[in-house]
């Protein structure tokens, strides 16, 4: 999983935070505490952590990822991060 993209809610920068979805690394999710829901109505699951973007960002430039762009969508802040292939 080279790439990974983390969103909030502008008037949620202190979380929770998106991380991932139901086909994200389970190691990488488990190392973040996330935990996987399926909102009512969707067909998907989504990964998120009570952390603020500023610390699930901290903890993945840990281990290795880098930020390669991120964006305002609406009232959404997203940021999409690479990790180079081991």
């Amino acid at each position: 999983m080279p790439y990974m993209l983390i969103s909030t809610q502008t008037r949620l920068e202190n979380g929770p935070t998106n991380v991932g979805d139901e086909y994200s690394d389970p190691v990488v999710m488990g190392y973040l505490g996330a935990r996987k829901t399926t909102m009512l109505g969707n067909n998907f699951s989504e990964y998120h952590v009570d952390d603020p973007p500023r610390l699930v960002l901290d903890k993945l430039e840990k281990i290795g990822f880098r930020i390669v762009t991120m964006t305002g969508v609406g009232q959404t802040l997203v940021w999409c991060l690479h990790k180079e292939a081991e």
